[in-house]
């Protein structure tokens, strides 16, 4: 029998039973963290592709961007003259009754008209010419931010 047993130590394991540990009682925020920073980057780039509309080459411009805080109505012209809300093709006697069906606030609601830089000035100018008429004052062209 060895001095440590005879004396009652009992080696080390009387030691590590007789010390209690304390439990740690708060939250590991790392993964909870890594998980939002993932999330975050996926949505950084997938953000541009969750545009929706006729896909244009709108022309480019150096005025600034609007703020609007409201989704506006997007009429599309495309390079053969075709006209778009949202993404359903219209006629041009359809333009003014889908526009009123769409328009949340009447005639007060905000239109943007976005024309292909190829479709021919005279098309866009009869496209705006035919909102107006319908009774929509807040009429605007949409373009792209210059490349410089």
């Amino acid at each position: 029998m060895s001095l440590a047993q005879g004396l009652g130590h009992g080696g080390g394991r009387r030691r590590r039973r007789g010390r209690r540990t304390n439990v740690i009682n708060e939250i590991n925020m790392t993964p909870f963290i890594d998980v939002m920073l993932v999330l975050l980057i996926i949505f950084m780039v997938a953000a541009p592709m969750m545009t929706v509309g006729v896909p244009l080459d709108l022309p480019q411009t150096s005025a600034g961007q609007l703020n609007s805080d409201a989704k506006p109505l997007t009429l599309s012209i495309r390079q053969t003259g075709q006209v778009y809300l949202a993404e359903a093709p219209l006629r041009d006697d359809e333009i003014v009754p889908r526009l009123n069906g769409a328009a949340k606030n009447g005639a007060e609601e905000r239109v943007f008209v976005r024309g292909d830089k190829r479709v021919e000035y005279g098309r866009v100018a009869q496209v705006m010419a035919i909102v107006t008429s319908g009774g929509f004052r807040r009429v605007a062209l949409v373009t792209e931010p210059d490349a410089r």
